[in-house]
């Protein structure tokens, strides 16, 4: 039986499409409304708030991660720091790519998750598992798999902007940036992980 995608999925998918397209200022409950051919009124009566719709978005962006990276999970961890920074480098290139609408629309929910913890926290979250990288790192060796894991993720997001935001933008992106990409996460894992 073909999985039918809900209203509330829907909603979400509209409402990165439209974070993504013109920043926060363009999710709103009209905006996805129009986007989807709904009826005026219907994006609230499932999310009645503001507040509501980009908790929503978020939680989306969440399951969204989580389904991409159990689907490029290894079936065996990475034994060795050149395994992992492959796993790892496979995914950049994942967000990078065809997940580069997700990142976008993540920048632009920043603004709404400013000055509210649980927004933040759950945007700080969305794309990178700090549970998942402290297994990684714990499996790898290093001394301190919690520390290590938190400047993974700190790399892997300042890398992550730099590519679709910063000074070398996702149209640059060739294979001599895509190896660059690899070398540069297998000499942090190496660095992490003392290997």
């Amino acid at each position: 039986m073909p999985h039918r995608t809900s209203r509330r999925d829907l909603i979400c998918e509209a409402a990165l499409d439209l974070a993504a397209e013109g920043g926060n200022h363009a999710l709103t409950h009209q905006g996805i409304d129009a986007r989807l051919g709904l009826a005026k009124g219907s994006t609230s009566y499932y999310y009645r708030t503001r507040h509501a719709l980009v908790s929503a978005v978020i939680e989306h962006l969440t399951l969204r991660s989580r389904e991409y990276f159990r689907d490029a999970v290894p079936a065996h961890p990475p034994a060795t720091a050149s395994e992992a920074a492959a796993a790892i480098s496979d995914q950049l290139e994942t967000l990078l790519t065809e997940r580069h609408r997700d990142v976008v629309a993540r920048y632009a929910l920043m603004t709404d998750a400013a000055a509210d913890d649980e927004l933040r926290n759950g945007l700080a979250s969305c794309l990178f598992s700090l549970p998942s990288a402290i297994e990684l790192m714990n499996s790898l060796g290093a001394q301190s798999p919690s520390s290590a894991a938190r400047d993974l993720v700190a790399l892997l997001e300042g890398l992550v902007f730099t590519h679709s935001a910063g000074a070398r933008p996702l149209d640059a992106m060739t294979a001599g940036e895509s190896e660059s990409l690899r070398a540069t996460v297998h000499l942090w894992v190496a660095a992490l992980t003392g290997k």
